[in-house]
């Protein structure tokens, strides 16, 4: 299986985790998942007062300059390892 096929299986696996990870962990996943899909950050900063647009912003503005395919890669190991599933 290629990394793309491995990452969109990480994708759908994360949607149905048997516990729900927490918010840093969500976040984690969302700025991984916009990284590795969209590159880096392309839109602008949220209003201060939307507190969770926020958060979602500054964690995938932390990932600037990661690689598409090694924002992938952390993606599914983040999965495997929240999923127990350690490859």
């Amino acid at each position: 299986m290629d990394q793309k096929e491995a990452f969109e299986k990480a994708v759908a696996a994360s949607k149905t985790l048997q516990a729900k990870p927490d918010n840093e962990t969500l976040l984690r996943l969302y700025s991984l998942y916009k990284q590795a899909t969209e590159g880096d950050i392309n839109i602008a900063p949220p209003g201060m007062f939307d507190f969770v647009a926020r958060a979602k912003y500054d964690a995938w503005l932390k990932l600037n300059g990661l690689g598409t395919a090694d924002a992938m890669q952390q993606y599914i190991n983040l999965v495997a390892q929240l999923s127990g599933k350690i490859d």
